[in-house]
This record gives structure tokens, C-alpha cells and sequence, in this order.
């Protein structure tokens, strides 16, 4: 779906002072010592396996600055040889692709479950809608950047398939499927997400998009951001997903891409909208929308709902001005188990995300530090701490002991103010 322009109002106000706390020392020597952002050759992608591939050479827009030599900062190299599959073997795993092996549709193609007996495993097939006009341009993108790519956050492609006018990819199977499946429109008698899962599924896909912008030598804007395409596996652990819209950052003393505007509405970062200069900060902004949707339960856009609640971010805009109205963002779902300052630094993060100004969001690296240390605290729901949404939050020694409303976006909360219990 393309990006349309979004709210142009800020969410945290204009005249904001952002001091955002950076990570360790150590973090931020290493990332210092070894930062992508510095002088990178231009790469072309060379794998003779996409010789075959219509145009595959017309791409260089989407695919310039990689190659299957790129390495991360460590000296690890990235990714792996993706396998070719023969239609007649897609075929065969999916029982021709049986409506009984379907198990969901994006924007370019349908889904199935299926097993290759040339490898014994059960893996996910998404087969390209043929008919769609960019088709063939997203399977090379996919194809390139998920086999330059190796991170426990990020979805495998174990292979694809080329056939004529056929194009198929092969990941590995997530058992649990995509984390909008979790949030919404759930059934009466499903259960929704604990607290610590919700922020457990934060961190991880955080930690997935901090290796793309920051551990990769040819950082990646992942460009696409969304709850449906986070994917979650054994013990709900989540991994990115659907690289078709990624583009390679910009290099040298360029500060951003210009490009087509692509995205979903409501996760799409206002400044990219309205100019078509991708950033690294344009991710962030989707990432502070997807986390908005994890600590509420509500969709990016949900058009069922009232004029002033349809856009979640423009909804929690008042809310963050009001510290009394904090916990009427919480997911229903939650039932109140929640920590009061766990949730306050959550929304802190999520606010500082959504900043209207691109320069006043912060890194991804600090995200992941803040996240990381809320998907530490153990968190035990007892009848003293399931809090009523309807009341307002206790007195300020319980909550946070910063003076800064979370509207205003100045720091972060010190260590010992992040704490996990109520």
C-alpha cells in the first residue's frame, strides 16, 4: 500500500528540548570506533543465482551499495547462498497451494505453509502476485538484502524460485505468525499479550532494526516497518520481515535518499511523506508507531473508530500532555497487569519516537538500550498491582521521579527510575 501524507501536527510540541540518554560508555566506544555511517565503497549485487532474473539489472536504485562479500562491524559475513526451488517442488510442499496450506496475504503475494522434503523442514511460501506491478522489483530487493543479512531479529530466506513468470520465496516458518494477529481483533476467548511478552517482542525487534542501520558497513532503511510485518516464532520471539521496500542509506556526507514515497499509511514518518527523503530516522518514527500499538492494543489507522481516534498517533497526542490520562492508553487487554513505570518509560520511548522533527528522534541504538531494560524486569501481576484504567494514576511517589512531563521528550529516565514493579 503506498504511503499517504500524514498528520503534519506535532505530537510532542514544537518548542521541546531533547537531551536523549545515550547508552553505556562501551556501547557507545564501539559504535564510535566501528560506525557505517563513515566512507563505504558502492557495491553492486552479484549473485549468478538472479542471472535469470527480467530486469534484475534495472534495480541498481533499490540495490546499490550491497554485495554477498558485505561484512557487519565485527567482521562477520553476513548472510547466506539462497537455495533455487523448482515450482514443482513449491507445488508439491503446498499441496498446490491448497487454500488448506494458506495462511495469510500481503501486499505482493499470497502466503502458504509447506514442507520441502529436498531439505526436511517446514518453511512459509510466499508466491508473488503476478499480476502487480512490482512484482519482480521487490523479489530482487527481498532476494539481495535477505541473503546479505544474518541476525536472530530477522526473518531467514532459506531460498526462492524463478520459473517463467513465476516468482516464489522461501522463508523459514514462524510458527506464531505476525504480531498484529496478537493485537487485534482478537476473539472473546482469546487472551491478549502479557505485559513482559508485549515488551520481550519490543526489544527483539528493535535489536532487528538497530543491526540493519548500525552493525551492517552498508546500513539498510528498512523502509516498511508494521506490526504485520514483525513475525514471531517458539516462545514469541520476534523477527522482521518483507525487505521489498528496503533501501541502502545514504552515504558519505549525504544525509538522505530521495525517493518514491512507499509504506503503510500510519506507520509512514511525516517528513518522508511530505518530502520523499528517506532517512534512518524514518524507521524510527515507524517503530515509535508499532510500539504505540503494542502498549495500547489499537491499529496504526483503524477506521471503525471515531474522526479524533482513527490515526493512534494523533490520538495519544492530548494523552501524552496529561500524565493523569497515562493508563487510558494501556491495552483493555492487559486487564491492568501492568507496571505503572514500566509503562510511563514505554510511552516515553514511543513519544520520543513519533517526534514530528526527524533530528529530535532518537538513535536506534538507544531504543534498544531502553527496551532492553524493560523486557529485563521480571514482571508478576498480583492483585496489589492490576491497576484500573478508569482511575488515575497514585500519587507521584509510585510513578516516575522525574519532573518532566513525558510530553516534553527531554531525556531519558535514569537507571533507578526504571523500575519494572508498581
Amino acid at each position: 500500500m503506498g504511503c499517504f501524507r500524514c498528520n503534519g501536527a506535532s505530537v510532542l510540541g514544537e518548542d521541546t528540548d531533547y537531551d536523549c540518554k545515550k547508552a553505556s560508555d562501551q556501547a557507545r566506544s564501539e559504535k564510535t570506533s566501528s560506525s557505517p555511517r563513515g566512507s563505504r565503497k558502492v557495491l553492486d549485487v552479484k549473485n549468478e543465482d538472479l542471472s535469470n532474473l527480467p530486469k534484475s539489472k534495472q534495480l541498481n536504485s533499490e540495490t546499490d551499495g550491497l554485495d554477498s562479500s558485505d561484512t557487519t562491524n565485527d567482521g562477520r559475513t553476513s548472510g547466506s547462498r539462497a537455495q533455487t526451488f523448482t515450482f514443482n517442488e513449491l507445488a508439491a510442499a503446498t499441496g498446490d497451494f491448497s487454500s488448506d496450506f494458506f495462511i495469510g496475504e500481503g501486499g505482493f503475494g499470497k502466503v502458504y505453509r509447506g514442507h520441502l522434503e529436498k531439505i526436511n523442514q517446514v518453511v512459509a511460501i510466499k508466491q508473488l502476485d503476478r499480476n502487480g506491478l512490482q512484482g519482480t522489483k521487490e523479489f530482487v530487493v527481498e532476494v539481495a538484502m535477505l541473503t546479505l543479512v544474518d541476525h536472530p531479529n530477522l526473518v531467514k530466506l532459506i531460498g526462492f524460485c524463478a520459473e517463467r513468470d513465476q516468482r516464489l520465496l522461501v522463508y523459514e516458518y514462524m510458527p506464531l505468525g505476525s504480531l498484529d494477529k496478537h493485537l487485534h481483533d482478537l476473539p472473546p476467548s482469546r487472551k491478549g499479550l502479557d505485559w513482559s511478552t508485549r515488551m520481550k517482542i519490543s526489544a527483539g525487534a528493535a535489536r532487528g532494526l538497530e543491526y540493519l542501520h548500525d552493525k551492517l558497513k552498508t546500513p539498510i532503511i528498512y523502509r516498511d516497518l508494521k506490526c504485520s510485518n514483525i513475525l514471531l516464532s517458539e516462545d514469541y520471539h520476534p523477527k522482521l520481515s518483507d525487505f521489498g521496500l528496503a533501501k541502502v542509506g545514504p552515504s558519505g556526507d549525504k544525509t538522505h535518499v530521495s525517493t518514491r514515497v512507499m509504506g503503510t499509511y500510519g506507520y509512514c514518518a511525516p517528513d518522508y511523506a511530505m518530502t520523499g527523503q528517506l532517512t534512518f530516522k524514518s524507521d524510527i518514527y515507524s517503530f515509535g508507531v508499532v510500539l504505540l500499538e503494542i502498549i495500547t492494543g489499537r491499529k496504526a489507522f483503524d477506521p471503525t473508530k471515531g474522526p479524533k481516534e482513527q490515526n493512534l498517533v494523533a490520538w495519544v497526542r492530548p494523552l501524552f500532555r496529561d500524565r493523569k490520562k497515562f493508563s487510558l492508553m494501556a491495552d483493555p487487554m492487559l486487564e491492568g497487569r501492568y507496571p505503572l513505570r514500566g509503562l510511563y518509560q514505554a510511552l516515553a520511548i514511543a513519544a520520543m519516537c513519533v517526534q514530528e522533527q526527524p533530528n529530535m528522534r532518537p538513535a536506534i541504538a538507544d531504543v534498544v538500550t531502553a527496551l532492553s531494560y524493560l523486557s529485563s524486569q521480571k514482571y508478576e501481576p498480583s492483585n496489589r498491582n492490576i491497576h484500573n484504567t478508569d482511575k488515575n494514576l497514585p500519587p507521584s511517589n509510585t510513578t516516575m521521579k522525574s519532573s518532566e512531563d513525558i510530553s516534553t521528550g527531554h531525556r531519558w529516565p535514569k537507571k533507578d527510575e526504571e523500575v519494572g514493579g508498581s
